[in-house]
């Protein structure tokens, strides 16, 4: 974290807050959000205030640090380049410590008593929706940088925009289309299934369940564990024992790495090993061996090299501020950021009303692609296939953002 910015308040407050003031870096944010045309607008000269609540201790800690910078980045750019309407960003950060109850309180707290101008969403699909129910309430516009569960777009808000390409329900579709082209002859014919009982995990696995019986493939074994899970050998030895061609795991943080250990040590390699979420995570590598990523599958909504505009300049930046590459997750809320700014800009007002109603209507140009939406605010889009290649996680489709022309299949033998 730059000494310039401010960080939370002490601990023993039992709250932790942040302010971000301007920070003087060059680059130009319109540009790297695509927005459209700045409308003039805005009664008041004082700073626009976004507020959020933000998992800044807890079990997601580590996450929510990376995000925060993500936003912290997007508003210092925004900032530098003049701001919002002529006026400056100020971020309010209250901390929840992935505590659900605790989001609803933020949120109330920052709408009906800090009086914030915008809000920014957290991070999961068990703080972001109760986070955006509170938004919905009070009409209020809430661009999310994560909580891909179907069901948040289920439930008739029109004020929720996920800033991401797609949600759990289109994860699988990339994957699906790759495995559909290989020759019938080639494709795993079994699978077995797991996954954290976890709403950004076990519904994906239950649509590839779905679309890869359609292709044939018999499931030998379907299990959810709980969220606690730490010692993945029993399972792993019933997953060995059903002995599947392709493993489709649900993880969530390093339980994918925990369960693949558990694999290596009963030496059984399938096909193909497909993993949500934990394969982008940064200690993935060195938790189960450099070596042993090549051929892991996983789904991103984002990628350091996808060719997208404004997408190297996002990593430059980050990594300049911060002094290490950005994350996905800080390329997520860089992400919303972008969204918010585009709206803001486009309709030269505040007016909370008008801004969801421009995102319905139209695309804005992002770090991850263009981004549209449906009526409910689910992205019209997936996301990409990404699979570890010779130490590096590489984008193998869609064509369109893809950092690798061939795919590593079967996957090797673990090593040693």
């Amino acid at each position: 974290m730059n000494k310039s910015h401010t960080r939370f308040a002490p601990p023993s407050t039992g709250r932790r807050r942040a302010v971000l003031a301007a920070a003087a870096l060059t680059a130009a944010s319109c540009a790297l959000a695509g927005c459209a045309p700045t409308a003039t607008g805005g009664s008041s000269t004082g700073p626009i205030t976004i507020g959020m609540s933000l998992p800044l201790t807890g079990s997601a800690a580590d996450v929510a640090k990376a995000g925060y910078q993500g936003y912290e980045l997007w508003a210092s750019q925004v900032n530098a380049s003049g701001g919002l309407l002529g006026r400056q960003i100020k971020l309010n950060v209250l901390d929840d410590g992935m505590d659900p109850n605790q989001t609803t309180t933020d949120y109330t707290r920052l709408i009906s008593q800090d009086h914030v101008d915008l809000l920014l969403g957290t991070f999961s699909s068990l703080l972001n929706a109760p986070a955006s129910a509170v938004a919905a309430r009070n009409q209020m516009l809430y661009v999310e940088p994560s909580g891909g569960d179907a069901s948040l777009f289920q439930r008739g808000f029109t004020d929720l925009f996920f800033a991401q390409p797609g949600t759990t329900t289109s994860l699988p579709d990339q994957f699906v289309n790759w495995f559909s082209s290989l020759p019938a002859d080639q494709r795993p014919k079994t699978a077995a299934y797991l996954t954290q009982d976890d709403p950004s995990a076990s519904p994906a696995i239950s649509v590839f369940v779905s679309r890869l019986q359609a292709l044939g493939v018999k499931a030998v074994y379907n299990q959810t564990y709980d969220p606690s899970t730490s010692n993945f050998d029993s399972i792993a030895a019933a997953v060995v024992h059903a002995q599947p061609q392709m493993i489709i795991q649900g993880s969530v943080t390093d339980d994918g790495a925990q369960f693949a250990r558990s694999l290596e040590k009963l030496n059984y390699s399938p096909k193909i090993l497909f993993q949500t979420n934990s394969p982008t995570d940064a200690t993935y590598p060195s938790a189960i061996g450099a070596s042993n990523t090549e051929g892991v599958f996983t789904a991103e909504a984002w990628s350091p090299n996808a060719n997208y505009a404004g997408n190297a300049a996002f990593v430059s930046a980050y990594t300049k501020m911060f002094g290490t590459a950005p994350t996905e997750d800080a390329a997520n809320s860089y992400t919303a950021g972008q969204v918010l700014e585009a709206a803001v800009k486009a309709v030269g007002s505040l007016d909370q009303q008008a801004l969801a109603s421009w995102l319905h209507k139209y695309s804005v140009n992002t770090i991850v692609g263009p981004l549209t939406w449906d009526a409910t605010g689910d992205p019209r889009g997936s996301l990409m296939l990404a699979q570890w290649q010779n130490g590096t996680l590489q984008v193998v489709d869609p064509s369109s953002a893809a950092t690798s022309k061939s795919v590593v299949f079967p996957k090797p033998a673990w090593s040693s």
